[in-house]
Parts: C-alpha cells; structure tokens; sequence
C-alpha cells in the first residue's frame, strides 16, 4: 500500500519551474563511454553490431548513409550528427548497399583509455567521429525504451556550442592526455544532451512518445513532477493539478503522448530506481520499498515483479 498523499517536497516547486527536458535529462546517466576518430577512403563500410550501447556519429568530413533495419536509409553530410540511444545494430557506408565490416575485426589504433583511432586514409577521404555510451541500467531505464531509435539533427555545427564541444573532443583524441576518458564522458554527455534538446525543439511536427511529452509543456510538468518526487503516491488528479488540466484530458494527453498510462509510466519508474537502490547501493527490499513510497514489503516485491518480471531479492542476491 502507498502512503497517503503528502504535501509536495520543498524542491518540488522549484523542479516544476525549471525546464522539464532539463530536469528528466538528469535521469539519463552516463556510465561508460569511448570515443574514435575514423578517416576512411571509399568505398567503405561499417557494421556496428548491437552491443548494449547507445553510438553517437558526427560527420566531420564528407558524406555517408546510415542505415537501419527496419528504417528507411538516413543521408548524412559534413556538420550532421546522430545518436541511436537504444543500441540498435546499424551501418554506415558511403554507397548503400555496399559491403561493410564489422567495427570489432577493424584495425582499431588505442590512442589512450577507451580513445581509439582508425585512420590512414588519403585526403579527402570521410571523417567520423563516434562514440559509443553505456548509459546506467539501459535494459529498465524507461526513459531510453521511450526514446525513438534514431535522433538526428542535420547541420550540428550550426549549434555554436555543440561545435566547440565537438572540437574539444577532437582534441583530446589528437591529442591524448591524462584523464582523457573522464573528459570524454563529460564531453559526450553535453553533445547527448544537447542533440536531444535540438531534436526535441526542433524535430518537426511529428515528435511522438517521450519526445513528443516533453514538448508539451503541460505533460512536460506532470514528468518533471514525477521524476523530482517518485515516492509521492502519484494519482491521476494529483498530476492533473500539476499539469494545470482536467483529470480526463490529461490522462488522455498522457497515454497518447507516451503509449502507457500515467499509473503505469510512475510504477516503472519507481521500479527502475528501485533496482538501482538494490542493486548499486545495497539497499534492503524493505528500505527500497519505503524509498519507494510503499508501507507494505509485500505489495511492493509483488510490483516489482510485476514490472520488471523478477522479485527484488533474486535482482538484489544477483547484483547485476
């Protein structure tokens, strides 16, 4: 059983006036990444199997397609940056339908931690920079599973901040230093963010799932509210008053926006932080629980289950 509704936490008011991409942007941690630069003479082709990670590409020089399963060929010029946040297996080439190669059985150079060059082409040849994150738990994140498989946003280097952000990890693969990973993850995080800033602003008219909610400033407020303060007992009237909305077009805005009700989208958030309290900082199955909102262990082990198809104390034993 859930507590009863409380008064909301003091910082509640203040993450509801802040930007509600901002504040959901938060909950996408990066916890790994590695970054290369490729210089590749034609013809060319690249396999990137699906490995458990999201890959950024931005195309410094030249042109190539990317292409997906499923998705209709994607060209990409000079200045073009894409992220693929849920791993999805994919190609980049100069021609479509020509051979590629995997990226594993490539000569990778290591020019650092995690830092990787391929490179040895003419001048002339097409310039990539890629980097592949592991962001925290991806496989219960459901921010990522909301997300669409590809973000793209043509003409990156028109984002003055993202050039430089760009050339600074340029830079730090040209020229390794100590410490080169730690900044590159720094560095990545910003790209990442601002892509998906762009891609939300500025992605048309045809944003659809978690996109299209954070592009709703209504809709937007209600999950900044959630993310802010996931232990509230959340119902469909309390995030109606916060959204500014009635109960019935809220939830109907909710559920269209991001293909699940608001009950459902608070449960497996709350699950998803509840298998990190588990799993990362050790918590009991009765402390989660209270973390969580929940005054009864069992109803919230029978949630959790519920949700993420296993009880919390085999999650917690196994420590994934």
């Amino acid at each position: 059983m859930m507590n009863a509704l409380a008064s909301p936490a003091p910082d509640l008011q203040a993450a509801l006036d802040e930007d509600p991409l901002s504040r959901i942007l938060r909950d996408l941690r990066i916890v790994g990444v590695s970054y290369g630069s490729c210089r590749l003479a034609a013809p060319w082709g690249v396999n990137f199997p699906r490995d458990g990670t999201a890959r950024l590409h931005v195309v410094i020089e030249g042109g190539c397609w990317l292409r997906i399963d499923g998705h209709e060929p994607l060209r990409l010029e000079a200045g073009d940056a894409v992220l693929l946040p849920r791993a999805a297996t994919h190609c980049l080439s100069d021609q479509l339908g020509g051979p590629v190669t995997c990226i594993t059985d490539m000569p990778l150079q290591s020019v650092g931690d995690r830092v990787y060059r391929l490179d040895g082409a003419p001048a002339g040849a097409t310039v990539l920079a890629c980097c592949s994150v592991r962001f925290r738990e991806p496989c219960l994140n459901p921010l990522l599973e909301l997300m669409p498989p590809v973000i793209a946003v043509e003409g990156a280097h028109r984002d003055a901040t993202l050039a430089a952000v760009l050339a600074a990890m340029a830079d730090e693969v040209l020229n390794p230093k100590i410490g080169a990973a730690t900044v590159l993850s720094r560095l990545a995080d910003v790209v990442i963010t601002r892509l998906i800033r762009a891609w939300v602003h500025e992605g048309g008219q045809d944003a659809e799932g978690w996109m299209a909610a954070i592009r709703d400033p209504k809709i937007g407020r209600a999950l900044a509210a959630i993310h802010q303060d996931p232990s509230q007992p959340w119902s469909i009237d309390a995030l109606a008053r916060v959204a500014g909305l009635s109960r019935s077009l809220f939830a109907e805005r909710f559920s269209r926006a991001l293909g699940l009700s608001p009950a459902r989208y608070v449960a497996r958030w709350r699950m998803y932080l509840a298998s990190m309290m588990l799993t990362e900082q050790g918590l009991s199955i009765s402390e989660a629980a209270g973390r969580m909102g929940y005054e009864s262990g069992p109803a919230f082990s029978r949630a959790f289950k519920r949700h993420l198809g296993v009880p919390p104390g085999a999650l917690r034993r196994g420590r994934r």
